[in-house]
């Protein structure tokens, strides 16, 4: 066996005594969109050179039917950006660090200035790099770049310049590459059936949620049209309501100048975010905490319990959970609002109803077009909902607690196993990549 050495990188460690390491500039050109080009999404056209941006990076290749395009004078003024097949590239904005190996272009093709073209020189694969960039190598180098900096949304490409890899002869970066190609198809194959599968429990959940709160639990009772094309038929002793006419508070919350993490021991005031908000589930971490006086500023936002947590912005939008006394005293902040629903109804039935596709539905209408999804007060008041009487309320509340229970078990378990698979596929390219296993050991 070879003997190992120190790569005198904290995140790589020992490598193969054969081994090298360098900075990617003095490996590879690196060419990108430069500002004084100036293209604009005014300038894309059906027709004219393909432009590759970073939503078209798919599974390491590139979606080309999604691709816009841009007038030709665009591609020929960039040349060192004009793409050929076999090009490695990454990107730089958005989801940073997303990587691909152009293939079966179909035309002439430039980047937008989210994208950079990667070009090796001979003897360093970009094949091998495709991997590197893939593994922890590069994500523990741009975290420790980046440390203490928690808005950081671009992969300079100064500082991308300087990322420092390790390598073997080019004869062993192919074979690696070989390898990986192979073992992580495999790995990729299952991580992708595993997804599929939650997918699919989790529209089964929202199925299943969406008739019981649109149809009831007894299917002999007679029907009537709701006047709402998202809710259909209810039973016809059901009533459809504006989410205000079953409340009695809808606000949101506010976020204070400062935010702790760290708990203070005499007046803990915690502070909810989207982040705490799953379907039906209120999570305590992460924890964040704020002082007694800006909660005493927040008092709209105080919750109470059976409170209905429901996330109106970003990402996340749409995700409700219900609050429990165990978390008071709390505060929300301004991407959550709170529904207090009025003492003659059920709020666990409505947390299960905002969970449906009525919801999803009205979001959708309400936030197309919409580049920061976001819904108002007004909005959310105006969402009509089906409201059966209150006994039947509560029978579907319990109903759909224990169906989604057993559904939310499988899918828990899926979920582990495809954090088990993508855990074992990052250590399985990192182990390679840096020459903690060697290809040769496995042929």
């Amino acid at each position: 066996m070879e003997t190992m050495k120190q790569s005198g990188v904290r995140w790589i460690g020992e490598i193969p005594s054969s081994w090298n390491t360098k900075r990617i500039k003095y490996m590879a050109n690196l060419k990108g969109r430069i500002g004084w080009q100036g293209l604009t999404s005014e300038e894309y056209q059906d027709e004219g050179a393909y432009l590759i941006t970073g939503v078209d990076f798919d599974n390491g290749g590139i979606d080309w039917e999604n691709c816009v395009h841009v007038p030709m004078r665009r591609w020929e003024e960039a040349k060192d950006i004009q793409i050929q097949n076999g090009d490695l590239l990454i990107t730089k904005d958005g989801t940073i660090g997303k990587v691909a190996i152009v293939s079966d272009m179909p035309g002439e093709t430039s980047l937008n200035s989210g994208v950079l073209r990667i070009i090796p020189i001979e003897g360093y694969s970009r094949r091998f790099l495709y991997w590197v960039i893939k593994s922890d190598e590069f994500w523990n180098w741009f975290n420790f770049r980046n440390a203490g900096n928690s808005t950081i949304i671009h992969l300079y490409q100064g500082d991308f310049a300087e990322f420092i890899y390790t390598f073997p002869d080019y004869d062993e970066q192919e074979a690696i590459a070989s390898y990986l190609d192979a073992q992580c198809g495999q790995l990729d194959d299952i991580i992708n059936d595993l997804e599929k599968q939650i997918d699919i429990s989790k529209a089964y959940r929202k199925s299943l949620i969406t008739e019981a709160v649109t149809k009831g639990l007894d299917k002999t009772v007679p029907m009537k049209d709701s006047g709402v094309d998202s809710i259909g038929n209810v039973p016809l002793h059901w009533e459809v309501k504006d989410i205000k006419y079953i409340s009695q508070l809808i606000t949101k919350g506010a976020t204070p100048d400062d935010i702790s993490i760290i708990k203070d021991d005499l007046h803990p005031i915690r502070f909810l975010k989207a982040e705490n908000i799953q379907n039906g589930i209120l999570w305590q971490e992460p924890e964040f905490f704020i002082t007694k006086s800006d909660s005493i500023n927040l008092q709209r936002a105080s919750l109470q319990d059976k409170d209905i947590l429901f996330v109106i912005a970003g990402a996340t939008i749409g995700k409700v959970a219900i609050m429990r006394n165990a978390l008071r005293p709390c505060n929300l902040n301004q991407a959550v609002c709170l529904i207090r629903i009025n003492k003659d109804q059920c709020p666990e039935y409505f947390t299960y109803a905002l969970q449906s596709d009525i919801t999803t539905v009205a979001i959708n209408l309400l936030t197309v077009q919409s580049a920061q999804p976001n819904l108002s007060m007004g909005n959310i008041a105006n969402i009509k909902l089906p409201v059966p009487p209150e006994d039947e309320q509560k029978e579907i509340y319990n109903y759909l607690t224990t169906q989604c229970a057993a559904i939310d078990e499988v899918i828990n378990v899926k979920i582990e196993q495809l954090e088990k698979m993508r855990k074992h596929e990052s250590s399985l390219i990192f182990e390679y990549v840096t020459g903690k296993k060697r290809v040769k050991e496995v042929q």
